[in-house]
């Protein structure tokens, strides 16, 4: 199918998560992604150990590698140069970090009147703005954590949850600004931020202390909303989550696992009732899952569209029969040799998942291809790469059109 974001440029100027998040979605929705990385080693997140170490093959498909110095006046030229017919720039460094290399969003305005800026930073304006900000720091700040945790021991979702979301929070912002650029001709500056984000997602938290006067308890130790929705031991010892959160629900759960006399009770006939009754009906029911193996739970709630969910690891993901449906996962390389499949993104398009048309990329895989499509000619591509300007690797082919390194310089 004709991908929606087919022909827009998009230079992506980031590392880690957030950035490259919002990178990946436009890369899967079509967009020719170019992922500027330092000469040599390229970004650090490739080498990143222990629980960063799936990064870089995650959110790096469906994109071309640049190797560049643009720290380097030839290699800042080159930079331009590039940015200068692009649709999009995507980048997280630190605040003023870009401006100081002359790559902040005023200053390429004035050569791409309808470049869309996407910043992703810690914080947006405010008295905050200029901190140094992560995923973990803002959990911990903005409330999350607390609620994740146990009562005294906040503790960080177990998922980059803030550097995802403001990723896609960005490129909520750009589709808008390439909608907008459609009427005014004219692209604008997009931030996006992890703390922002933050508060978003505990917005439900804030509410409920304005509406009950009093504060969200931790995750672990909240009210729950509704009577059956805790996790269970089964006879195997392994864990499995259910919810009940109707009484057409409940009622469906009294008759799939044989419980009569609950369902006749008319102290527990509503789920606000439930909910009171919980001290006495949950001990019942956890020694009645005790005396069955989850696969038995499972059936009898999925018979009778209860919501239930084996306890899992990530890594048992990667042999679930939904996730095994074609189209669900993709194929990426893995950096020690080998690949690997990871979730696609997660919608479909006219009944269809979004495909990998481009592996991870190996550092300055593109290079010389991109240098040749902005007019470098092979000797200037030979020189830019001798003086550690361009990174390529050995076996790319230089070739181009005659564009001269004074051309360059002053783009």
């Amino acid at each position: 199918m004709t991908l929606p974001l087919s022909g827009i440029r998009v230079v992506e100027l980031s590392h880690m998560v957030m950035g490259p998040s919002c990178g990946l979605v436009l890369g899967d929705l079509g967009a020719d992604v170019v992922k500027v990385e330092p000469v040599g080693e390229g970004d650090n997140t490739r080498r990143l150990p222990g629980s960063g170490a799936g990064f870089f093959a995650t959110f790096n498909r469906n994109k071309r590698s640049l190797a560049l110095d643009i720290k380097s006046p030839k290699g800042l030229a080159l930079a331009r140069r590039l940015i200068a017919r692009a649709d999009v720039l995507t980048e997280n460094f630190r605040p003023g970090g870009l401006d100081r290399l002359g790559l902040g969003y005023k200053a390429l305005k004035a050569d791409n009147p309808g470049l869309i800026y996407c910043s992703l930073k810690g914080f947006l304006s405010g008295p905050y703005e200029n901190r140094a900000a992560l995923d973990e720091v803002v959990q911990m700040m903005g409330g999350l954590a607390y609620m994740t945790g146990p009562p005294g021991r906040p503790l960080r979702a177990g998922a980059p949850v803030n550097d995802i979301m403001g990723g896609m929070f960005a490129v909520i912002g750009i589709m808008a600004a390439l909608l907008e650029r459609q009427r005014t001709g004219r692209g604008q500056l997009i931030k996006s931020a992890l703390f922002e984000n933050n508060a978003f997602l505990v917005a439900s938290a804030m509410a409920q202390f304005a509406v009950t006067g009093k504060p969200a308890a931790p995750m672990p130790a909240r009210t729950a909303a509704w009577a059956i929705y805790d996790v269970f031991e089964t006879s195997e010892d392994n864990q499995i989550f259910i919810a009940v959160v109707t009484d057409t629900h409940w009622r469906a759960f009294c008759e799939a696992f044989g419980q009569p006399d609950l369902l006749a009770d008319a102290t527990l006939a509503t789920n606000p009732m439930r909910v009171a009754a919980r001290e006495r009906l949950l001990p019942r029911l956890r020694d009645l899952f005790k005396t069955l193996t989850r696969a038995e739970i499972s059936r009898r709630c999925e018979g009778a569209n209860i919501g239930f969910a084996p306890i899992r690891r990530p890594d048992e993901l990667l042999d679930d029969p939904h996730l095994a449906c074609p189209g669900a996962m993709v194929e990426v390389a893995l950096p020690q040799g080998g690949s690997t499949p990871i979730p696609a993104l997660p919608i479909e398009m006219n009944g269809q998942r979004l495909k990998k048309r481009l592996d991870i990329p190996r550092v300055g895989e593109h290079s010389a291809d991109i240098a040749r499509e902005l007019g470098c000619a092979p000797a200037l591509i030979d020189e830019l790469v001798a003086e550690g300007v361009l990174g390529v690797e050995a076996d790319q082919p230089v070739s181009g059109e005659n564009v001269e390194l004074s051309e360059i310089a002053s783009a």
